[in-house]
């Protein structure tokens, strides 16, 4: 199978594609069904509804993704109720758009979900504001669109039911899938026509992508008491296949070596391209596991890497008995074998035919305290309602925007649909500049383009049943991409719209023009207001997110010197300083990209954050290969020179942390003996000094390039 028949057979296996459909019919059915009973005005308020609280049926665990629909019904309704008796005067409705637009934008306080449920009201108004209703009739309308988010409500839930596990298997799949770009980022560093730096780039920016969609997985699966509790093969398999997916990821990150030495060293041996070969062909395994997790099909091995490590080692024993070897090599062929077996008991999990197979038990690992807790109390509401808060200033901004979109379209916009003026701007509008900017040209480009297509479809198709064909493949691919490719999304979504209006009776090739000009205003009413209205830029929060990526780096490192000097750890308490790095450095990473799309006044020590994040993906490399070795070799109550280097390195993050106004890392040990002068190190001690020596000397190279930051 090609490369692009595999991405595209991948789509519509994905958890995109099959969220798109259940929407789309979520949507759709009502008004079908009561077109069909003479009932289609009934029908159509109904689909509005259904609509306001698709916005919210993103992934996740079913018990959230419930609670959160029920509360937007709740809120839609009292949204629809407010704007319909407010749409009688003019200025109690530009008042109701100023209040409701900053009540809901603030529930971002909450997070994504809470921030979704804002999004539905929002659009609650929006489509209310063009619709003129005696005021007998505003209390039964706003019944009825809450009717219809109630049916969609249960229609997802239904939806989920029949297929518990599809969902988690889903988004495993998907994560695999960005593993296996990580990995070929990572043998491209073997490679000696590859920019090293540029290299980091792409590694720094795949790492978020694998954390998000980890964060994704962990919820599906731990917040889920179907997949935690039950001991059916479908969950136990899920369970075991992401905790060895994450120490993979582990296993990834701990290839890390000095790659401008190791090229100059053994460049000319072609022993790296043969490594970075190996790893390719361990992608590819991996991708094809991942395929059929996604298909869920059995996956039939398609390598025996045995025997390609067996040659690999002969080759680095040859360079060693030629006296160009190095401990380097070995390790790296160590982290292969290592990778290899991981591969293979994901493998054996996927290909087992009942919970029996499963000779590994699950670890003893309390899951629950590697999901984030969200405190919905309403002083957390409250106390956001600051100049400081992020979620204050983008209340503001987006209710100061609707209300100009609000002017605007009513004084000088033709046309009877102004309120997409609205609708743009809601839309486009994020709490941070760089998505917003983004959203911003997106949308345009995608609007104009889709008008395009939109023009093509009402001109040369006038058949309905094309038409209505048409329609359907539109309004799937509408909300199976929004959250894939948004651009996408947008040029499906305007011809669709068009469609939409022809079968409701508007057929005007003007409502093309009316469409894009809508969108053009609203696209420009938000794109001043993000660098206008209490803007906040990157450059004022990049302390915290550097404070806390060496908190959790200096963490970690206490962890292992506690595991190193004999003390016992607990395996939860090892992973969740483990996770707190790849969440911390993923979120740093994220923040230097958004800081890049910046303007370049705003932009400030880029040079040296940039840095800072290689140098945190440096260090963070080194501990994840210096725990592994640790935790292979069982090395326990080590020479007192390397608790010496352990304590250096800990003294000097935590001494960074503290200039960034973070909390140090409390590391203490018992006295250690004085050291002989010549002690005799095992071969394991001579390589646990190196790299604690490695460790030292990045947390030295953090520190100075921290100082040029705050300078």
């Amino acid at each position: 199978m090609n490369i692009q028949s595999r991405e595209i057979r991948g789509f519509f296996y994905s958890q995109y594609f099959s969220d798109g459909l259940r929407t789309c019919a979520g949507i759709l059915l009502p008004a079908l069904v009561l077109y069909y009973v003479n009932l289609f005005s009934l029908g159509v308020t109904l689909s509005l509804g259904a609509l306001c609280v698709s916005v919210v049926d993103t992934p996740g665990p079913i018990v959230y993704k419930r609670n959160a629909m029920m509360a937007t019904v709740f809120c839609i309704f009292i949204v629809a109720v407010a704007t319909g008796f407010a749409r009688h005067n003019p200025y109690a409705l530009g008042t109701a758009i100023v209040i409701i637009s900053f009540l809901f934008s603030m529930l971002a306080v909450y997070g994504t979900r809470a921030a979704a449920i804002g999004t539905g009201a929002l659009l609650t108004m929006v489509f209310m504001i063009e619709n003129v209703l005696p005021l007998s009739q505003i209390v039964g309308y706003s019944l009825t669109i809450a009717a219809g988010g109630a049916w969609y409500l249960v229609f997802s839930v239904l939806f989920f039911s029949i297929r518990p596990y599809r969902a988690a298997q889903q988004a495993l799949g998907e994560s695999i899938m960005d593993v296996v770009k990580f990995l070929r980022i990572k043998a491209d560093f073997y490679r000696s026509e590859t920019d090293i730096d540029e290299n980091y780039r792409k590694l720094v920016s795949q790492q978020i992508q694998v954390s998000q969609h980890q964060d994704l997985v962990r919820e599906l699966l731990f917040r889920s008491r179907v997949m935690v509790k039950e001991s059916t093969n479908a969950s136990r398999v899920l369970v075991l296949t992401f905790i060895d997916l994450v120490d993979l990821f582990e296993q990834i990150m701990a290839t890390h070596y000095d790659y401008d030495e190791i090229r100059n060293r053994f460049g000319d041996s072609g022993i790296l391209d043969e490594i970075g070969r190996v790893l390719d062909q361990m992608a590819h395994e991996l991708e094809n596991i991942g395929y059929g997790i996604l298909a869920n099909r059995r996956h039939v091995r398609s390598h025996d890497f045995d025997a390609e490590l067996e040659r690999l080692k002969s080759r680095i024993d040859t360079l060693a008995g030629a006296g160009g070897g190095n401990i380097v090599l070995k390790k790296i062929l160590i982290n292969l074998r290592d990778l290899n077996q991981t591969i293979h008991n994901i493998f054996i999990y996927y290909n087992s035919r009942s919970s029996k197979d499963l000779i590994k038990k699950p670890e003893d690992v309390e899951f629950s305290k590697f999901l984030p807790r969200q405190d919905y109390s309403p002083r957390e509401y409250l106390d956001n309602l600051t100049f400081s808060s992020a979620s204050f200033r983008h209340a503001i901004r987006v209710s100061l925007s609707c209300l100009v979109g609000f002017i605007i379209a009513r004084l000088f916009v033709p046309g009877h649909h102004s309120y997409w003026v609205l609708l743009t701007i809601i839309v486009i509008l994020k709490p941070g500049f760089s998505l917003s900017k983004q959203r911003n040209f997106e949308r345009l480009i995608g609007t104009v383009i889709g008008g395009i297509i939109g023009i093509a479809i009402l001109k040369y198709i006038p058949n309905k049943d094309a038409e209505f064909i048409l329609f359907i493949v539109l309004m799937i691919g509408t909300y199976s991409f929004t959250r894939l490719n948004y651009v996408v999304a947008v040029i499906f979504t305007t011809p669709y719209v068009f469609l939409l209006f022809k079968f409701l009776g508007v057929t005007q090739m003007s409502l093309v023009q009316e469409r894009i000009i809508d969108t053009a205003i609203g696209s420009a009413i938000a794109f001043i207001s993000i660098y206008v209205v209490l803007p906040r830029w990157e450059f004022e929060d990049v302390n915290e997110y550097l404070g806390n990526v060496i908190h959790a780096n200096a963490n970690y490192l206490a962890k292992i010197a506690e595991t190193i000097t004999g003390r016992t750890v607990s395996l939860t308490d090892y992973k969740l300083a483990r996770k707190d790095i790849y969440v911390k450095s993923a979120n740093l990473s994220a923040m230097f990209e958004r800081m890049t799309s910046e303007p370049k006044s705003k932009q400030k020590n880029i040079k040296e954050i940039h840095k800072f994040v290689v140098l945190n993906h440096i260090l963070s490399s080194y501990l994840a290969n210096l725990s592994s070795g640790i935790t292979q070799k069982n090395l326990h109550k080590t020479q007192p020179e390397n608790i010496r280097l352990i304590r250096k390195s800990i003294n000097t993050l935590n001494e960074n942390a503290s200039k960034l106004g973070s909390k140090p890392v409390t590391f203490t040990c018992e006295k250690t003996p004085p050291v002989p002068e010549k002690p005799v190190l095992s071969a394991d001690e001579a390589l646990l000094k190196e790299q604690l020596g490695f460790v030292n000397k990045i947390s030295n190279d953090i520190e100075r390039v921290t100082d040029r930051i705050l300078d």
